[in-house]
């Protein structure tokens, strides 16, 4: 909870730079309450999440922790993930429910912190390797996208690797599908921000119903494993495939 308050209130931005601050000092950047901020600063050392001097009494940010901290699109930052954590506490209520009926909590039914998260926390990650390592060790997937291929991203949530790949490979078309309503209209969004409309679909369907018989490659990143049936969420994804198609997990 600390990392995500500092997070949204620019907390652990502002001490990036390094230099060490007093309680005041930091309260006086943020435009926030003295005494709230001095709390927050003693829980935040008391985690060794900023460093502490006691003989000036004043707190700083290693160069290590500002990047988990404070670093916005570094693969290592880690607010995303705090920001899911946030989402498991709103929606402790129905995993207790969960609990009695068995049913399971849908991931439609989640709190938005976790579609959020989570998208935030695995775009640097994608940003980083996607294109640059992961297409180039499939063997000639990048000439097949370079040339022109139909490509279906799985799952795709607010479609950070669907439109990463079509900035890349602007000749193939990009399916990106996902069951969750709100995450599709988000990507159709981000996708028109960085104008790639002309080769990208998004739609609204479950990884077992995906339209499309002759895809050259079919890719569920980071989700297989939440889908409630993933074998056959995996078997509908081979009949989807050209013969010499690729399924890239």
């Amino acid at each position: 909870m600390i990392a995500r308050v500092g997070d949204q209130l620019g907390l652990y931005r502002a001490m990036a730079d390094g230099g060490a601050m007093s309680s005041q000092q930091l309260a006086d950047a943020t435009g926030l309450h003295e005494r709230s901020v001095r709390e927050w600063l003693a829980a935040n050392a008391t985690a060794h999440y900023v460093k502490y001097d006691p003989e000036t009494e004043t707190f700083s940010m290693s160069p290590e922790q500002a990047v988990v901290f404070a670093s916005e699109g570094h693969p290592q930052c880690a607010q995303g993930f705090f920001q899911n954590v946030v989402s498991l506490f709103i929606d402790e209520p129905q995993v207790v429910e969960a609990f009695k009926t068995g049913e399971g909590v849908p991931w439609s039914d989640r709190h938005p912190c976790l579609f959020c998260g989570t998208e935030r926390f695995f775009r640097p990650h994608y940003a980083m390797s996607l294109v640059k390592n992961w297409i180039p060790a499939l063997d000639g997937m990048q000439e097949r996208l370079e040339n022109g291929a139909r490509v279906a991203d799985v799952g795709c949530g607010h479609g950070s690797s669907t439109i990463l790949l079509a900035k890349s490979f602007p000749n193939s078309t990009f399916y990106g599908f996902d069951y969750h309503a709100a995450s599709i209209e988000h990507a159709r969004e981000r996708a028109k921000e960085a104008g790639v409309e002309a080769n990208t679909v998004f739609e609204t369907v479950t990884a077992k119903d995906f339209p499309g018989n002759d895809y050259d490659m079919v890719a569920i990143f980071d989700a297989l494993h939440d889908m409630g049936d993933p074998v056959g969420a995996a078997t509908h994804v081979r009949s989807t495939l050209k013969d010499d198609g690729i399924f890239m997990v």
